[in-house]
Parts: structure tokens; sequence; C-alpha cells
């Protein structure tokens, strides 16, 4: 199994796994591969440290005692921030599709019982929606977090 370190052209950074550097190379010329965060299929293959496995070997006791992880976890990169506030969203929404501007004015209304809501909705569909006094906002959702994973 190969870990490779990635990059789209909007500079998103992302690991992938692929049995071989061949499998990887036939994913990304079939257009395959896409950055998580934007959806970019424009990737590069960033240069990284190989990871070497040395079996049983193992470290004198003080070099093993100062290699333990720390138990402060790592600062998360902007994008892996904003993927979680994604899930979030998508984990405390109704996804109502295209209905979304009927389901907003709805509840905007009192039609409807006010509940978190998201879909889709054309520039107009906004735009008369904002004009009536109903917020919105747009919130482009990456394919990888459309589908289940695997």
């Amino acid at each position: 199994m190969k870990v490779l370190d990635l990059r789209c052209t909007h500079g998103h950074g992302f690991e992938g796994w692929f049995a071989s550097n061949e499998a990887f190379e036939t994913q990304l010329s079939s257009g395959l591969i896409e950055c998580p965060v934007c959806g970019d299929t424009a990737i590069v293959k960033l240069l990284s440290a190989p990871r070497l496995n040395l079996g049983n070997a193992k470290a004198p006791a003080a070099e093993a005692a100062s290699a333990a992880p720390s138990q402060v976890p790592a600062p998360l990169s902007p994008e892996a921030r904003w993927m979680r506030a994604v899930r979030e969203v998508i984990a405390k929404t109704e996804d109502v599709g295209e209905r979304f501007a009927e389901e907003a004015r709805k509840m905007h209304y009192g039609e409807a019982e006010e509940r978190g809501i998201r879909g889709q909705a054309t520039p107009e569909q906004t735009e008369a929606l904002l004009d009536e006094g109903i917020a919105v906002m747009p919130l482009p959702i990456p394919a990888a977090l459309k589908e289940t994973l695997q």
C-alpha cells in the first residue's frame, strides 16, 4: 500500500492511499482522483519521506521515552476545520434537495416547523429569498461528503 501526499491546484493538501504507484498514475490520468475539499481533479503528488518498517527493531529505553507521541493533538489545517464544519452542518440539517426555496419560505411564513435545512437553489431563487428577508447562505459541499464512505 502506498500512502501519497497530494495537493490540488488550489493548495489543498490531502493524503491518498493506492495499491501501487501505477494505480495512482492510472487513476490520476483517468480523472478519478479529486480534492476532498473543492473537487478539483488537477492533482499533483508531493515529495514525502519514506516510511521504514524495521519490524522487531527496538529503540533504547531513553530514545523510546523521548519518541513517545505528544498528548497534545496537532492543530487542524484550515481545510480540515472547514471539512469538520461541513460534516457538522450535514449531520444537523435535513436535505430537502430542489425543494429548498419552497421549504425555506414555508418555515419563514410559519407554514412549516422551523428546522435546519439544506438543498439546492438557483441564483434567481436565492436572490428572491433574500429579497423576502429569508436568510440563506451558499455552502459548497465536496462530492466526497455527499456519498457514504466505504
